[in-house]
């Protein structure tokens, strides 16, 4: 079986790899093909991944290119991680935003709307030519922001496009853990939109062990969730948030943090990860030990401004291993071998969660099998969480209709109605920033 990774010069594609040299049963991936933009950080890449499969029997073979069309043909699962603008895009998101006293997060308020804008045309032009070349493929989509590049792709290729991500998994996995439940046996109520859901209960042999945890201030405090938010907190909410939320619930806090750090989250990576990929060039390099170390501090440093205002501290040892390529893996399981698994992924509402309509790209729990990924009947949320999931939607529609589009007017609107943007005039501003410094965003007319 084959498997094309878009964006195959990423750093994260070791990952994927990784989880596939563990697979040996009938009808695994056998062959890997990376599509990058960037020749050179293919080469690394590759590179890694030949360290990794060394003495692995059976490893699946990679090769590389940068021809689309090549790339996809043959394809039986294509999993899109591509970063349109590179991470100094993201620093640009980030900085634009923060001068205008708003929050440049990548997916979340003024960033996530400009990645989206230039992100979703690409995406597009990916499920039009899958649909072409490879018509059978489905496609695995953790390009961010992830709900919304998953929406845009769907209108091209339906229900054979499935976004994913690692923060549900994570979440259900730590709540999971500090009530001394396997996260294999626990059914995580979860509902919501990419980076914006609530895990609302945690069921092991059918009873809901989430209120014991809202109701020990010990237990709400051992884990990463819990100190980020407060106790008291999301003992009010009655659930415990996507980590993501942090942003909207102490908003000031972390804009103000975000804007007295020496460097933005993007700045940081781009400056770490052109390390990584001109020590990866050097002969004789240690491709894979160098990928190891940088992983690590990546991973260490993952939203450190929002847990050094919240007084969180460090990240706990078990939330540094990953956890998208686990997903990643056991929906292709479960596609290519009717291996049925229950899986919290992006996928079309279809009536699951009201008031959004049928094709709305929701993040919620699914029942996956050979016809793929089935979203399971969820109960309604409650008034204030109603209310955020239907304004980011909104704001999603926005983006997608100025990128069909390519209205100035539109672009603005999906600032100006984002919950984060607190001004029109502020939305106009983040339009001139943002198509000043974006090539990509000279569509917007």
């Amino acid at each position: 079986m084959r498997l094309t990774i878009l964006g195959g010069g990423g750093f994260r594609v070791p990952l994927v790899y990784g989880a596939l040299l563990g697979d040996h049963a009938e009808g695994r991936v056998t062959r890997v093909v990376l599509h990058d933009v960037d020749a050179g950080r293919l080469r690394a890449i590759a590179r890694v991944l030949a360290e990794q499969a060394a003495g692995v029997p059976d490893a699946p073979a990679v090769t590389v290119t940068t021809d689309l069309d090549e790339a996809l043909r043959g394809a039986a699962f294509v999993f899109s991680a591509i970063r349109v603008g590179g991470l100094e895009g993201r620093a640009h998101d980030e900085r634009v935003a923060l001068a205008e006293g708003v929050l440049g997060q990548e997916t979340v308020g003024a960033g996530g709307v400009a990645y989206g804008l230039r992100t979703v045309p690409v995406a597009v032009d990916i499920a039009r030519r899958v649909a072409r070349l490879a018509p059978d493929a489905w496609v695995i989509n953790f390009t961010n922001p992830a709900g919304l590049v998953t929406e845009a792709m769907s209108r091209h290729l339906g229900d054979r496009v499935i976004g994913i991500c690692d923060s549900p998994v994570g979440l259900g996995r730590r709540v999971a853990r500090v009530l001394g439940a396997r996260p294999g046996e626990a059914w995580v109520d979860y509902v919501g939109l990419n980076h914006l859901g609530w895990v609302r209960g945690l069921r092991v042999a059918g009873r809901d062990e989430l209120p014991r945890l809202l109701a020990d201030p010990v237990l709400l405090g051992s884990f990463e969730e819990g100190r980020l938010f407060g106790a008291d907190w999301l003992r009010s909410l009655g659930a415990i948030p996507n980590e993501y939320l942090h942003y909207y619930y102490f908003t000031r806090e972390a804009v103000r943090a975000y804007r007295q750090a020496d460097r933005t989250r993007g700045a940081f990576l781009h400056d770490q990860q052109a390390r990584f990929y001109a020590g990866v060039a050097e002969p004789g390099a240690p491709a894979l030990e160098l990928w190891n170390r940088t992983r690590a501090e990546r991973e260490a440093t993952y939203m450190a401004e929002n847990r050094e205002t919240a007084g969180a501290g460090e990240r706990e040892d078990e939330d540094l291993s990953g956890g998208y390529e686990d997903v990643a893996l056991a929906l292709m399981r479960a596609i290519a071998r009717d291996e049925r698994a229950t899986l919290i992924l992006n996928v079309r509402n279809r009536g699951t969660l009201s008031p959004l309509d049928g094709d709305a790209v929701i993040e919620v729990p699914c029942l996956v099998d050979a016809s793929g990924a089935h979203p399971v009947s969820v109960d309604p949320l409650p008034d204030h969480a109603t209310g955020l999931v239907c304004a980011v939607k909104a704001v999603e529609r926005e983006v997608l209709a100025a990128a069909r589009s390519g209205s100035r007017a539109t672009a603005v609107k999906a600032f100006a109605l984002h919950p984060l943007v607190d001004s029109v005039n502020v939305a106009r501003r983040l339009v001139d920033g943002y198509t000043a410094v974006h090539p990509g965003l000279a569509y917007l007319g």
